[in-house]
């Protein structure tokens, strides 16, 4: 059998995406905020119910420019429980990160940490929506409004999320969103800072673009961070597929969840019936006791029988020899990262295939 993949790209019919390349090349115009370019960014505001959108080549530029845009200074509050373009961003832009614990129940930032992090000299908050559930949005607003704070989010996870309704990417000052390839909605490469005015959104297209004001206008360094017009075409055809893939994701964490519910040693995250997820991971956590083999065994045992699973995140951040100087008390990252393993979910993914990984889980 081939090998199961923990992911696998949602790829649109290429006789669906032909006719966008053919205009493209009618066109002549690959890139610098083209025709396709400027409808993917209307048609997201419109799909994922945000004001305004900017489309970036991926989704680390974008959380570069993002905390570049604000202007920030100082200390930035974030999470060692997750992937490293985090941190580099707040590296990126000359500032100090400072990682705080999570909530063992949601595996996102704990508010009672932040503030506990805060000094004179902290001026942002970075939270992380892992795996796609929301952070406690209202306790870390509460914060930010205390001590001034700016809020930027990374959703890179959270393509799509609501909760109680309403979307997840309105939360904060900024979010920040990923397309790559591996995450639920894909441009190849790619990805978006959502903000909530135009004024915003201008100063995000300039830093992206050189930092030009104008032809012959620069007074802020930018870089080259443009979403071309074939990653923007791919984008909007894969859009017209968004829906059909995470139902598709949803029944095979239902599945899921129903499989490790009499497992023992096996935990699977609680949602609430609020949320509306994409489901673009499926994370267990191995308690060994229990369960009989440690969670590194088990990734061996899924490896033996041709299935791909992932320590997702492991190691933490400050586990990395670039962050060593930055690490803090952080028990409940520590204890979650070295039980987690995500699983396979994907549109692509069969039945059988899904019964074959809690075959060899579970027996």
């Amino acid at each position: 059998m081939d090998k199961i993949t923990v992911t696998s790209p949602l790829l649109p019919p290429l006789d669906e995406l032909t006719p966008y390349l053919e205009d493209i090349w009618q066109r002549k115009w690959l890139t610098n905020s083209g025709h396709y370019h400027q409808q993917l960014e209307d048609e997201l505001c419109k799909y994922l119910d945000v004001p305004y959108i900017s489309l970036f080549s991926n989704g680390t530029l974008a959380l570069i420019t993002a905390l570049q845009s604000l202007e920030l200074t100082g200390e930035v509050i974030t999470t060692p429980y997750t992937f490293v373009a985090t941190a580099h961003a707040i590296k990126w832009n000359n500032l100090t990160p400072i990682f705080v614990d999570i909530d063992p129940t949601t595996f996102n930032i704990d508010p009672a940490k932040i503030e506990a992090a805060i000094t004179e000299k902290t001026s942002a908050i970075l939270p992380v929506h892992v795996y796609g559930t929301p952070c406690n949005d209202a306790a870390i607003d509460a914060i930010a409004k205390k001590h001034g704070l700016k809020v930027i989010y990374d959703a890179a996870h959270a393509f799509g999320v609501k909760e109680c309704g309403q979307s997840v990417l309105n939360y904060g000052d900024l979010s920040i969103l990923s397309f790559h390839a591996t995450k639920a909605y894909s441009t190849i490469e790619g990805g978006a800072v959502v903000c909530k005015t135009l004024e915003q959104k201008q100063r995000l297209d300039q830093l992206k673009n050189f930092g030009f004001e104008s032809e012959t206008q620069i007074s802020v360094c930018g870089m080259n961070a443009k979403l071309n017009e074939l990653q923007a075409a791919f984008g909007l055809v894969a859009l017209n597929k968004i829906d059909e893939s995470i139902a598709k994701r949803k029944s095979i964490a239902n599945y899921y969840d129903k499989a490790f519910s009499t497992t023992a040693g096996i935990k699977t995250l609680d949602n609430h019936s609020s949320l509306e997820l994409n489901y673009s991971y499926y994370p267990i956590l191995i308690d060994q006791a229990e369960f009989g083999l440690s969670r590194d065994e088990l990734l061996e045992k899924l490896q033996a029988n041709n299935i791909l699973a992932r320590r997702y995140f492991y190691p933490l951040v400050t586990q990395f020899e670039l962050y060593k100087d930055y690490v803090s008390s952080t028990p409940n990252a520590k204890s979650i990262s070295e039980q987690v393993l995500c699983i396979p979910i994907h549109n692509a993914l069969t039945e059988k295939e899904q019964m074959k990984v809690i075959e060899v889980i579970c027996g």
